[in-house]
């Protein structure tokens, strides 16, 4: 038994480093390639995976159904589920990545300096990317368009869960590659599910530049203790909204809501509810029946407890958990500087937003929360790719190195110094 496991283990592996040859020999096809021709991959894809809705619907039925069968819960079955509204927003996050200006080639800081020379930084692809994620198989969509966009090969590594949805993504998204005259290789879905293809990818230093992995907690452990090669990731979504003494109760009621209960099972969906003790018991009550009548579950510490007597009683956990679940922490904060104190303690540096009409307070919450997305008056929900105009996202990062907050096609970049001259030498 233990040699037929170290045979296919072996095989494993000699397949995976045959796909990051093929992506190495790929990425520089593509960091030569023109604007126009992966522009044309791009429009090609986003038409092709239209064109093909029905059969992604039903490669996905099957996902779906061997879902439900092993257990999966509403919230990842959710994160899972093609309809005809997410396929069209795939190919809208494709063509809107196509609209976008190409960072690749770009040179910015070009100064003359006293020798003479031009010293300038120009941005440049990182490479071949790894990506490693669960459930959301249009993360094979996003992750294909803005690597291709920033000139970078990819290696994409769905889950199990995902896997006829996955595979059906990556014959659309090859299609759309050869029909541009692009390297098929430039975007390869791993076609196993065995969890040795994520061991071994992670090993791959020669064939990849980065990793990014997309996720839960148990994911995303995983790849940072055992990947050789640099990660752009975050553990968790703990993200807040503050409701400040200067907070419109119409605006505090609104964005609250929308924020906890727009969508269960992401990552930038509201955990806690921090409301000022000056306002709390003129906002509380509207938002207790607000939250009951969505059929979310409170729980919250004794001040709130004692303004809505029948919610369950928050635990120190409650303070960092991130539930993807129909259930809300609630505490009352002793004002502005006891929010930020909270957040900073207890949260992932993830998304967090203040609802007020005080700018002195607005000011200082953008300032002194550390989160790699910082709102004023608006929705934790806001904090998506898509949605700051970066055409998709390859994931959110908490990291401050190498990207933070929405990784679009900037974060998918480096830059290299390059010097001008005319036969200048060193004196």
């Amino acid at each position: 038994m233990n040699a037929v496991v170290e045979n296919m283990t072996g095989e494993i592996e000699r397949q995976m480093q045959e796909m990051g040859r093929r992506a190495r020999a790929a990425s520089r096809a593509l960091a030569r390639a023109e604007t126009g021709a992966k522009n044309a991959a791009l429009m090609a894809m986003a038409s092709i995976i239209e064109d093909r809705a029905g059969a992604l619907m039903a490669e996905n039925r099957k996902d779906l159904a061997a879902g439900e069968q092993n257990g999966l819960d509403a919230a990842l079955l959710d994160r899972l589920a093609f309809t005809p509204e997410r396929i069209a927003v795939m190919a809208e996050g494709l063509r809107q990545i196509a609209s976008l200006a190409d960072p690749v080639g770009a040179i910015s800081d070009l100064n003359y300096r006293p020798s003479g020379i031009q010293v300038g930084r120009m941005r440049v692809p990182l490479g071949v990317i790894g990506i490693i994620y669960e459930s959301r198989p249009n993360v094979t969509v996003d992750a294909a368009g803005l690597c291709l966009k920033s000139g970078n090969a990819c290696i994409l590594r769905g889950g199990s869960e995902a896997f006829h949805s996955n595979r059906a993504l990556a014959e659309c998204i090859r299609a759309g590659l050869e029909q541009a005259g692009l390297p098929g290789d430039a975007v390869q879905v791993v076609a196993t599910t065995d969890r040795a293809a994520v061991g071994a990818l992670l090993r791959m230093k020669d064939f990849v530049d980065v990793i990014v992995p997309r996720g839960g907690k148990g994911l995303i452990a995983r790849v940072s203790e055992e990947s050789l090669i640099p990660v752009i990731k975050h553990l968790d979504g703990v993200c807040h909204v503050y409701l400040d003494d200067g907070a419109d109760p119409d605006k505090a009621l609104k964005v609250s809501v929308n924020a906890k209960t727009h969508r269960y099972g992401t990552c930038n969906t509201m955990e806690t509810l921090l409301v000022s003790r000056a306002v709390a018991e003129q906002m509380l009550p509207a938002l207790g029946q607000a939250f009951e009548e969505k059929g979310v579950e409170l729980r919250g510490c004794a001040a709130t407890r004692a303004i809505l007597p029948g919610i369950k009683e928050a635990t120190e956990q409650d303070w960092y958990e991130e539930y993807l679940a129909p259930v809300l922490a609630v505490r009352v904060v002793d004002g502005l500087d006891a929010a930020i104190e909270h957040i900073n303690t207890y949260g992932s540096h993830h998304t967090d937003s203040i609802i007020t009409e005080d700018y002195t307070r607005a000011r200082r919450f953008l300032r002194e929360v550390d989160s790699s997305s910082v709102m004023v008056n608006a929705s934790t929900r806001f904090a998506d790719g898509f949605e700051y105009g970066l055409g998709a996202e390859i994931g959110i990062s908490t990291d401050k190195l190498h990207a933070r907050g929405p990784v679009g096609l900037e974060g998918l970049t480096t830059l290299k110094y390059v010097v001008l001259g005319d036969g200048h030498v060193r004196s």
